[in-house]
């Protein structure tokens, strides 16, 4: 079995799972029983979406067809706002 991704989170994992299904790969989901212990375990990589190493080139050309793209990047801080003019300094 070899790694052709890893998902960001479970739901992330089981999309690429039904689109290499749906192109007839077989697939394995490394990690999947391990999600529920999360604040245990670091978020990112837990769950591997794999394939038979003979199959692997197909599922790497269906997974980047995909286009998932990064994983959305972590949120900007509020800028501080100064406070109205009328309130006293």
């Amino acid at each position: 079995m070899r790694v052709v991704y890893e998902a960001a989170h479970l739901i992330d994992a089981h999309l690429v799972r039904h689109a290499l299904e749906d192109a007839g790969i077989p697939v394995f989901l490394r990690g999947e029983a391990l999600v529920g212990g999360m604040g245990e375990l670091p978020l990112f990589g837990a769950v591997q979406v794999c394939v038979p190493d003979p199959a692997w080139p197909q599922a790497d050309e269906v997974v980047q067809a995909l286009a998932l793209g990064d994983p959305p990047a972590e949120p900007e801080p509020p800028a501080t706002l100064s406070p109205p003019a009328w309130l006293p300094a």
